[in-house]
């Protein structure tokens, strides 16, 4: 395979302002000082100084690396995955690959034309309509009219927009957007996908069908793909290989499997202020507001799994309207993302119940001997029922590592319990008939 993206020693510097306050000057001191001056060299600094305003600024500066000393290739119809914390560097990276913006040191040789999404509405012209930008988009990847019309009915129906195709995009909203974005971005055939976070706007419908038609266009038809996205389990589905930025460095250059384990062990997502700004970017429900989330082993907040306590999940929510229906739930995923088993909070209830305004504590208890040692992740959702999602999916989730379960495995001492789940089981054997 050919190399179609060469990045060597890149780096992005920007110049930060910082307004410092001076002092207050006192109307004594410039008395004292008008009184050292005579006649007009008295007057003027002291009129001077009584219209002056309060207060002045001074204006200092930094240098800021968004990226630094970066280098990697990239090969025709690779998937590369990108992750790190916010701030470290990603769409920075992107935006230099889709020549939005000029490196200040190193450089990017690139082979193929680009289409970006980073952003929702970047590319678009609001004026105009889905039908006009389609064009408009194929005419800045340097595509023929002929070769777009080719592609409009594809582009149309993957999107789902046929009915607003003539209403001026400025009229849709953000998933219109993003579907119609993703859509022409993918079928116009250039030979490099570059894909930003903007994709969790979308519904989990579409992401999966977003994620589905990248693997194709990578395994059928050769194309490149780049994808920035803190969907853990998105970037392990659908990444051959992921880089790992961190402090505007690459730290990590791996399998996704692999790079998700580092940036895990120095970022983990269960951190305190990491779960609040997570749950703050949640989309705002009128009727549900999630609060705050702990996974507790006797009492003390953890991530992974020592002994073989029972687990605690406790989530703290607000409802601030009498609503019906409303649930909270927990989902238990493998690494495959195989759902092992979905619990609610309202699992004891006869029928749908009606939730008050108010403050809620609702808590989970998990054995910790019904769960192999492996890596798990807990999904935390909230549904109206027949209505809506308040938490969409993915939710948000947590890592939790099982290291110790206080299960053996009792038939084969010494050996791990096999299995992702390891409950026990009950058997009773009866003797049918005796020789």
């Amino acid at each position: 395979m050919s190399t179609v993206i060469t990045v060597e020693n890149l780096g992005k510097k920007y110049t930060l302002q910082h307004q410092q306050r001076e002092s207050y000057t006192a109307l004594r001191d410039v008395i004292a000082n008008g009184v050292a001056s005579f006649g007009k060299r008295v007057a003027q600094p002291f009129r001077r100084s009584l219209n002056a305003p309060p207060s002045s600024l001074n204006s200092t500066s930094e240098e800021f690396w968004a990226l630094k000393d970066v280098s990697f290739e990239v090969k025709q119809g690779n998937r590369i995955g990108i992750i790190g914390r916010n701030g470290a560097g990603k769409s920075t990276l992107l935006k230099i690959l889709s020549r939005i913006t000029e490196p200040t040191t190193g450089s990017v040789r690139i082979k193929g034309r680009v289409a970006s999404l980073l952003e929702v509405g970047t590319g678009f012209h609001p004026e105009l309509s889905g039908r006009e930008n389609i064009y408009l988009n194929g005419a800045i990847l340097g595509m023929s009219r002929s070769e777009i019309r080719k592609k409009f009915d594809e582009i149309v129906d993957f999107a789902e927009i046929e009915r607003f195709l003539d209403t001026p995009v400025k009229r849709y909203s953000s998933g219109m957007y993003v579907r119609l974005a993703f859509a022409v971005a993918a079928h116009l055939e250039p030979e490099i996908l570059v894909v930003d976070e903007v994709l969790a706007v979308g519904d989990a419908l579409f992401q999966k069908k977003c994620l589905g038609k990248m693997k194709e266009v990578s395994a059928c038809e050769g194309r490149t793909v780049l994808f920035v996205s803190h969907n853990l389990q998105a970037v392990r589905q659908l990444c051959s290989r992921c880089l790992l930025v961190k402090a505007g460095q690459l730290v990590a250059d791996a399998t996704p499997v692999q790079a998700i384990e580092s940036y895990l062990q120095f970022d983990p997502l269960c951190e305190e202020v990491d779960i609040q700004a997570r749950i703050a970017a949640l989309p705002q429900d009128p009727a549900f507001r999630l609060e705050t989330v702990r996974i507790r082993q006797e009492g003390e907040v953890v991530s992974s799994l020592g002994n073989g306590a029972p687990i605690t999940v406790g989530i703290n929510y607000r409802v601030l309207r009498k609503t019906k229906g409303l649930r909270v739930f927990l989902d238990l995923v493998d690494d495959e993302e195989n759902l092992l088993f979905r619990t609610f909070h309202d699992e004891d209830s006869d029928g749908i119940d009606v939730m008050e305004p108010g403050h809620y504590h609702s808590e989970a208890t998990i054995p910790a001997d019904l769960l192999s040692p492996t890596r798990y992740h807990l999904r935390v959702l909230a549904t109206v029922f027949n209505e809506r999602m308040c938490i969409p999916y993915p939710g948000l989730v947590f890592p939790l590592d099982v290291e110790r379960t206080g299960r053996s495995n009792r038939a084969y001492l010494g050996e791990p319990v096999r299995g992702k789940l390891a409950p026990f089981i009950p058997w009773q054997t009866t003797v049918v008939s005796s020789l």
